[in-house]
C-alpha cells in the first residue's frame, strides 16, 4: 500500500523569536507571500520508504504533481492500493491509476467543490462516494509520519537558495532518507 501527499519545507533557519519580531507569525496587509519548496512523495506505508518524489514550488495545488509522482512510483514498484487526500481528487487521477498503471484500489477523499451536488457525475468519483472504505483510508497517516521522520532526521530547512539547487537538494534528501531506512534494517 502506498500513500501520496505533499509537504512544504523551509528555505532558511529563523528562530521563532526572530520570526515573531519580524512579523512572520501573523498576517500583514499588503505582505506578499513567498514561494517555498514543495515535496510531493509516494510513500510505502509499511516501511516509510519513499517510492517517488516530485519537487515544486508552493503554495500551489497538489493535484498536478500526482501524475508524475505516480508514474515514477509505478516504474519501480507494482502498486496495489494508493491513498490520497482531497487535494488529489480528480477523475483523471483515478483513471491514470486504474487504467494506465493497473492500481487495483485508489482511495482519494472526495472534495465537495461547492457544487451543491451530493453525488459526483464521473464514474470513479461516484464509486468513491458510493463505497469509501474509511478504515483503509485511515492508513494515510503513515505519509504524515514519514514526513515527520524525514524532517526530524534531515532538518525542515534547505540550505540551497535557488530553485534548481533546492530541487537537487530535495531529491538528495529523499535518497538520504531511504538510505537511512535501509541502514536501520541492516543487521
Amino acid at each position: 500500500m502506498a500513500a501520496v501527499d505533499a509537504t512544504a519545507l523551509e528555505t532558511r533557519h529563523v528562530s521563532a523569536h526572530v520570526g515573531h519580531r519580524r512579523g512572520q507569525g501573523r498576517k500583514r496587509k499588503g505582505h506578499r507571500q513567498r514561494l517555498w519548496p514543495k515535496l510531493t512523495v509516494v510513500l510505502h506505508t509499511q516501511s516509510h520508504f519513499i517510492l517517488a518524489a516530485v519537487s515544486g514550488l508552493g503554495p500551489s495545488q497538489d493535484s498536478p504533481d500526482f501524475i508524475p509522482a505516480m508514474r515514477q512510483a509505478a516504474e519501480h514498484v507494482p502498486l496495489h492500493t494508493v491513498l490520497g487526500d482531497a487535494g488529489y481528487d480528480a477523475e483523471h487521477n483515478y483513471r491514470l491509476c486504474r487504467e494506465e498503471l493497473g492500481v487495483a484500489r485508489t482511495l482519494i477523499r472526495l472534495s465537495r467543490r461547492n457544487t451543491g451536488r451530493y453525488w459526483p457525475k464521473t464514474p470513479y468519483r461516484r464509486a468513491m462516494r458510493h463505497r469509501f472504505p474509511k478504515s483503509l483510508y485511515n492508513q494515510r497517516w503513515h505519509v504524515e509520519s514519514g514526513f515527520s521522520q524525514h524532517k526530524r532526521r534531515l532538518d525542515p530547512a534547505l540550505t540551497a537558495r535557488k530553485p534548481a539547487s533546492q530541487t537537487r537538494e530535495l531529491l538528495l534528501r529523499v535518497i538520504s532518507h531511504n538510505l537511512m531506512l535501509l541502514a536501520q534494517e541492516a543487521p
